[in-house]
């Protein structure tokens, strides 16, 4: 897969669809990485550019330091990663920590996105802080597996974790969750340990769909109304028997809520 270097860091991305054609820039949630949009992307990209990446610190992308993890520096990679592989007309879409770069991004850098969509994120502090410094200290002193089950009830929804005709996403998540390393820590003490950021969001003047899941254990919906809240042109979308991974366990309900995205932005556009 192809690397790009920017921002001081090495990104792993992949990249679909034509070259010249607008772009769709996806962006993970924590300890999963490009591939939980893959099923997603691969809808559009007949007619879009879709490019997905590995955050810094994660999946195939290069580590750095805890310090050097920041979400005022991952930002700041996004910003880096559609200027270098020259994209336009990009809809930014962040899942969870992805989405704290999409609203960050779209509210500083409003000139580089036509639109965003963030799906299970939250623009306020981190009201499971002390929770998620536990969870650090224990993947940095022990490796994932002693709280695997807790992080696959933070990141699946109750119809995921039970429901036998979901057994495959139960397993793909445990798969991809096992395989993480004690460095994944750091990344985990930022989710904990970042600002607010519900005064910038009056900044943001491109079209915003935020995407809920009815089932999420880690932002529930009122996580997304106070985004919306806080946006008048938002769209609020709730997605039933969806936890945190909305792209991973109803990606057919995630295509339809990005299809309708795109084509608001086309009617909008229209003589």
């Amino acid at each position: 897969m192809p690397t790009l270097v920017v921002n001081g860091t090495t990104i792993n991305y992949a990249a679909d669809g034509p070259s010249d054609a607008p772009a769709l820039v996806f962006a993970h949630s924590m300890f999963f990485d490009h591939r939980m949009f893959d099923a997603v992307a691969a809808a559009f990209s007949d007619r879009h550019r879709a490019v997905r990446y590995d955050l810094r610190g994660q999946g195939e992308s290069q580590r750095h330091p805890r310090a050097a993890l920041d979400f005022e520096t991952q930002t700041e990679d996004a910003r880096a990663l559609i200027e270098a592989l020259q994209l336009h007309d990009v809809t930014f879409v962040g899942n969870s920590m992805g989405g704290f770069i999409g609203l960050r991004l779209a509210a500083r850098h409003p000139d580089l996105l036509r639109s965003l969509v963030v799906l299970g994120t939250s623009a306020d502090v981190e009201e499971q802080a002390e929770g998620m410094d536990a969870l650090a200290a224990i993947v940095a002193e022990q490796g994932i597996e002693p709280v695997i089950d807790g992080v696959l009830y933070f990141m699946l929804g109750d119809t995921s974790l039970t429901d036998p005709s979901r057994a495959d996403v139960l397993a793909s998540a445990r798969a991809t969750v096992a395989s993480r390393t004690p460095e994944y820590a750091d990344a985990a003490w930022h989710i904990a340990h970042r600002p607010a950021i519900l005064d910038e969001l009056a900044a943001i003047d491109v079209p915003l769909t935020v995407i809920a899941g009815t089932e999420d254990h880690t932002y529930p919906p009122p996580k997304s109304e106070q985004i919306v809240e806080r946006v008048p042109h938002a769209k609020l979308v709730l997605m039933d028997h969806t936890g945190h991974v909305h792209a991973l366990e109803n990606p057919r309900a995630v295509i339809a809520a990005l299809d309708e995205h795109l084509d608001d932005l086309t009617a909008a556009a229209a003589p």
